[in-house]
């Protein structure tokens, strides 16, 4: 079974380009020519250049002496929280702005829910000289608000989404309106393995750096590439998709998503896409969709504002309907608590979203020599306010 895309642009029956006939050209122009740009000597050169001198790349694999004695296995962290700007996001957006600018377009538009995707677009674009627009909902605006700061103070002009949830899939939502009235001269930046084909295989293929790193530096640690288990939370699912790209057709390598519960999977306030979404389309893919019986778009829910869309990109979609992924899921407070423990037992406080991961490690139940690679996609920074309230440090 392949679990890459196919020249249709579909994962097994996940995928597709379903776009109005006015963003028709967009995707297709992108479509003719992203595997083309891409592979040319001179965008290589470029990209790699500045994944390593700007990005920071590669990211250190690392070794977490504590939490491997505490759950009594070995666990290693892609630390993807130590890239500039904090997070997987940016390897994904140099890409696509250095594909943008091939393709002659001025404006970049882009969607964001935990803000993540907005200031590694916006700092890309401050890097580039190009004007830079990011849709974002306006409860997650009120969520993010560092993140917010940082896209105003790269230049970036930062759009509330008022309609619906006022969260992702609203922000998302914005965009493509936006890239519907001004197809000529805008680029629309997607930041997640969702939306028309082409996107979902480029994002996963700037991704990939994440799993090539990998596989290079377990050789270097323990002697094989392929560890037991990787292990990465899943909203839209972009640093999944990157974590897992080199290990898909490695059948003894267990991929682990982690999605968000929410309040808990029957809560009603959840965003737990495998167990409660069904075939439907969503932002121009066909995909695992969160419903209601007459196919309204059921609202997510989860604390964390990166992984509550209700809906899962079309790979990842493809991975859980053949079973060649696993599919796990943490509440809140069970994210919670993995962020307490991280930072208590190796000093490295994690993003909300990434905290779902680390959730899961001890119903994995790993043996003594197995290998557990945690993705760690981002850093805390920007969920302090929300650690602070739940945590109550000013009462210690």
């Amino acid at each position: 079974m392949s679990y890459h895309v196919n020249e249709k642009g579909f994962y097994g029956k996940f995928g597709g380009a379903y776009v109005p006939e006015m963003l028709y050209p967009n995707v297709e122009e992108l479509r003719q020519h992203y595997l083309r740009i891409m592979q040319e000597p001179g965008f290589q050169a470029e990209l790699q250049v500045l994944l390593k001198d700007y990005v920071g790349r590669p990211s250190p694999l690392y070794f977490a002496p504590r939490l491997s004695a505490k759950y009594n296995t070995k666990v290693y962290l892609k630390r993807e929280d130590l890239n500039h700007t904090g997070a997987h996001k940016i390897n994904n957006t140099i890409g696509q702005v250095l594909l943008a600018k091939r393709l002659g377009k001025k404006r970049i538009i882009a969607e964001t829910g935990a803000g993540q995707h907005g200031v590694a677009t916006a700092t890309v674009c401050a890097l580039m000289g190009l004007e830079c627009i990011v849709y974002m909902g306006e409860v997650d605006i009120e969520r993010q608000a560092p993140n917010v700061a940082r896209m105003k103070m790269l230049g970036a002009q930062v759009v509330p989404a008022t309609s619906g949830s006022k969260t992702l899939k609203d922000a998302t939502n914005e965009a493509i309106r936006d890239w519907i009235n001004n197809p000529e001269d805008t680029y629309y930046i997607i930041g997640s393995v969702v939306g028309p084909h082409p996107y979902p295989d480029m994002v996963a293929r700037f991704q990939a750096v994440i799993s090539e790193e990998i596989r290079a530096q377990l050789l270097e640690k323990e002697g094989t590439e392929l560890p037991n288990y990787v292990v990465a939370c899943v909203g839209g699912g972009s640093n999944a998709a990157g974590a897992f790209y080199h290990y898909l057709d490695e059948p003894t390598v267990q991929l682990i998503a982690v999605e968000a519960a929410g309040k808990g999977v029957d809560s009603g306030e959840s965003a737990a896409t495998s167990i409660l979404g069904k075939d439907g389309i969503i932002h121009g893919s066909r995909t695992l969709l969160m419903q209601t019986a007459d196919g309204q778009v059921t609202e997510p829910y989860s604390i964390s504002a990166g992984l509550d869309y209700p809906g899962v990109g079309p790979l990842h979609a493809h991975l859980f309907e053949s079973k060649r992924a696993r599919f796990m899921n943490a509440t809140d407070d069970e994210a919670l608590q993995a962020v307490l423990e991280l930072t208590r037992l190796e000093g490295i406080i994690p993003a909300l979203e990434s905290a779902h991961a680390l959730a899961v490690l001890e119903r994995l139940q790993a043996a003594p020599d197995d290998i557990v690679v945690i993705n760690l996609s981002g850093r805390g920074d920007k969920d302090l306010s929300t650690y602070l309230k739940h945590f109550h440090f000013d009462e210690q």
